[in-house]
């Protein structure tokens, strides 16, 4: 059994994007499964863990809990350093950053899973409407990310060069998210073409939400 431990749903975008991560740079984990529809967040010892009742929550040797996917993946960035998840310049970090909350800020979290109970259950919001409310954010989002990406000489096979980063991480789980509510991701050229190259990866086929053992 590994030391290393993620706390995490097969369907969660940030624990997608852990997975992506801990897959590149070759660290075995073990999986512990907490069912964010059936509450188990709110599991007294899970809130012991995260008191934010999100996941991820990443448990790493003898360190405390981590939580929050942007300090996990610096946690690892910092802690296993090979292969590099960021470029080696700080501009280059900073270009990274920038697309990575481009999605992590401005379009995950608006479309969250607890958002969009709140709008069906306590706004009583009808189904078409959260869909157009979930298609508007993606698209406002996707709109600025193609622009980043289309028409920076420094896009190459991922979003910045040859090599996955951190906003390569942010923006497969957004695309999975995206297709889930037939968003028609193919409308941005340079997102779908870089989507497409990561997916080619082992490591991103392996933390894809349909391939995890509590998929459903």
């Amino acid at each position: 059994m590994s030391k290393r431990i993620l706390y995490g749903y097969y369907r969660s975008s940030a624990s997608y994007r852990i997975r992506i991560a801990l897959n590149l740079k070759g660290l075995d984990y073990d999986d512990v499964f907490v069912h964010l529809r059936k509450g188990e967040q709110f599991a007294p010892d899970y809130i012991a863990l995260n008191p934010q009742q999100h996941v991820p929550t990443l448990v790493d040797e003898e360190d405390s809990p981590l939580i929050q996917s942007p300090a996990i993946l610096e946690y690892l960035e910092e802690v296993y350093p090979q292969p590099p998840l960021l470029p080696g310049d700080p501009a280059g970090r900073a270009r990274v950053r920038a697309i990575a909350m481009a999605i992590g800020c401005d379009i995950h979290p608006i479309n969250n899973l607890r958002i969009l109970q709140y709008l069906r259950k306590e706004l009583a919001t009808p189904e078409e409407a959260v869909r157009d409310w979930i298609h508007n954010w993606i698209r406002l989002g996707f709109e600025a990310v193609e622009t980043l990406l289309s028409s920076s000489d420094q896009t190459g096979t991922f979003c910045h060069g040859d090599s996955p980063t951190h906003a390569d991480i942010y923006l497969a789980p957004q695309i999975y998210n995206a297709e889930r509510f037939d968003y028609p991701v193919g409308n941005h050229t340079t997102i779908a073409r870089v989507y497409a190259g990561a997916m080619e990866s082992e490591a991103f086929k392996r933390a894809y939400p349909d391939q995890q053992p509590d998929a459903e």
